[in-house]
């Protein structure tokens, strides 16, 4: 599109043609106060009113995130009536608001107390009765608090741009109307995955994780040995809950911090992201070789996972059998390592530290227990962790780099590091499954192939002569693609990767909040490239290591050699694999 002249408070711009009003005054150096674009741009656009502007010759005021500009167009932000309509409309959103802000895990956080702020609001400008609360703590992952919504539909067009789905919608009518399941169901009474996408783009606290920071502080006090684990992930975007621009690795200052909490143990996820390769490339290469269920597909990512018994029960052989790696490791821990150590199981108790909030679904499975005893015991998300920092008065930016305990178990290599992003897994696989095929490695360790942020990628990797074809996507939207196709038998693939969230774990729902608002120092594109600096992150640390492939990693080859005998054993399987259920479909 071309360019067109405006003008903005009598100033003339030059702007792109098919701007709306607020995208065009951000270009020209204004900020409109809004509660959409600017943050996430995916909600009930215009609805809120919070943008109003004057436009001259219009009929009244008009809601900048939808308006467009045309040529000629005369702009006024600040005129008395612009000015007093927004500050009416956030009065009239804090009216039917709880204002518990200091009980709030979104306190520092919330939008709306952001243009609150910016419009001069008041809270007490509309009082009188408030739309009956629903609050849905049934999960483990997720608490659904209305009387904190705001009505902007993020969460809604979140759920169906990044997985096709509409788990959440506007419910009743009137005064009445509040977001959530059909019929007002509790989210453990839907197809909801529990992937923590909403949480990710809701302003205020009306959808959070399930906090388990109380379930911590109760094993310390009982005097367990507790230890914790941390996903790679985390590294990549942990830094930002104190300042650190979007993408900053902070991998030594988290394990300083972790260790200054008073963990027993603190150990790198990474360890057990090999272990979880040595397993799953010998399972694929064993399906390959002896006529399995092909393609295989990855079931690290539990989002996915739920997706998969809930909508396609019926390609559930398709998913490796292999636990995902925080699980392995709580495995591993409360078995070899304990039998190591002269510790009872019944004594320890592992804490991970995720990205995600369907890990926390997912450590309650039965499936995942040995003997009654839990794989993992409670999981942190990336911003849980943040808060244990600030609660115990660290000081994160002065903290100095030190390393992940590493004894017996905790070693890794970089293909456990990439594991974070999507394709990483598949890339970790490959590198292993070449060295398993031909005996020698590539001498290309990146699988470029693979690599990127389209929502579905294929490639044809030529390993010792033969083509393993391959398939990546990320966002359930994208998987049905390639589950379509496996169902309708046309799928022409080895081996899927499918993870949950859009970018992969990099983007979870559980790592912090990428709001534009609150990042003041950021470039004004950081919506648009958040996912790629955290994914460079993980991909740098991955250059950096002296060991890449999962096989290499020297205590892989310890714990099989003592403990395990060989990938896919018996032992094996039945402390690493795991099984699956179809779920009856919500309707």
């Amino acid at each position: 599109m071309g360019k067109i002249n405006i003008k903005i408070e009598g100033i003339p711009y030059e702007v792109e043609e098919g701007m709306t009003i607020l995208e065009a005054a951000k270009s020209c150096g204004y900020q409109i106060p809004s509660l959409c674009t600017y943050n996430h741009g995916e909600c009930s656009r215009g609805s809120c009113r919070v943008c109003l502007v004057e436009v001259k010759g219009a009929r009244g005021l008009v809601a900048s995130c939808v308006y467009p500009v045309n040529e000629g167009m005369e702009i006024t932000i600040s005129s008395p009536k612009a000015v007093a309509a927004r500050r009416a409309s956030v009065e009239l959103l804090l009216s039917n608001h709880s204002m518990k802000c200091q009980q709030c895990d979104k306190n520092e956080y919330c939008e709306l107390l952001y243009v609150a702020k910016a419009t001069g609001a008041r809270e007490d400008m509309f009082a009188g009765e408030k739309t009956p609360t629903t609050i849905d703590e049934i999960t483990p992952s997720i608490i659904r608090d209305t009387s904190k919504c705001i009505l902007c539909g993020r969460c809604i067009e979140r759920c169906k741009n990044a997985h096709g789905q509409s788990v959440l919608g506007f419910e009743k009518r009137g005064f009445n109307t509040i977001v959530g399941p059909a019929e007002n169901r509790s989210l453990a009474d839907s197809p909801c995955i529990l992937c923590g996408q909403c949480v990710s783009v809701c302003p205020t606290g009306a959808l959070m994780e399930k906090s388990e920071i109380d379930k911590v502080d109760a094993a310390m006090a009982a005097g367990k040995f507790v230890v914790v684990q941390t996903a790679p992930a985390v590294r990549a975007a942990l830094g930002e809950e104190f300042g650190y621009k979007v993408g900053t690795p902070v991998t030594g200052q988290m394990v300083a911090a972790l260790k200054r909490l008073g963990f027993s143990k603190v150990y790198d996820t990474n360890y057990s992201a090999d272990l979880t390769i040595m397993e799953e490339a010998f399972e694929l290469l064993d399906r390959i070789k002896n006529g399995g269920v092909l393609p295989m597909i990855t079931s690290c990512s539990p989002g996915w996972v739920n997706f998969a018994e809930i909508n396609y029960g019926d390609l559930l052989p398709h998913l490796s059998s292999c636990k995902s790696p925080h699980e392995m490791f709580g495995a591993i821990l409360k078995s070899y390592y304990c039998e190591k150590n002269g510790i009872d199981p019944k004594d320890m108790f592992v804490v991970s530290v995720m990205p995600c909030t369907a890990k926390k679904f997912e450590k309650e499975r039965e499936q995942l227990q040995h003997d009654g005893i839990k794989d993992v015991d409670a999981v942190l998300t990336t911003r849980e962790l943040a808060r244990l920092i600030r609660r115990s008065g660290i000081e994160f930016n002065k903290l100095p780099e030190e390393e992940f305990d590493n004894d017996i178990v905790g070693d890794y290599s970089g293909a456990g590091v990439i594991f974070g992003v999507t394709g990483g897994v598949m890339e970790a696989a490959l590198r292993t499954a070449y060295h398993e095929l031909t005996g020698k490695e590539r001498d290309a360790i990146i699988f470029e192939e693979v690599r990127g942020l389209e929502g579905v990628r294929e490639a044809g990797i030529d390993i010792g002569g033969t083509t393993v074809w391959v398939a990546i996507a990320h966002g359930m939207k994208n998987a049905r693609v390639l589950l379509d196709q496996i169902r309708n038998g046309e799928s022409k693939y080895h081996f899927i990767e499918i993870m949950g969230c859009p970018g992969g774990c990099i983007a979870g729902g559980g790592q912090p909040y990428v709001k534009p608002c609150f990042l003041p120092n950021e470039d004004a594109d950081i919506l648009d490239t958040f996912r790629a600096k955290r994914a460079s992150a993980l991909y740098s640390e991955d250059e950096r290591q002296v060991v890449r492939q999962s096989h290499n990693n020297p205590q892989m080859k310890q714990l099989y050699d003592e403990y395990l005998g060989e990938p896919n054993s018996h032992k094996a399987h039945e402390l690493l694999h795991t099984t699956y259920k179809a779920r009856v479909p919500f309707k």
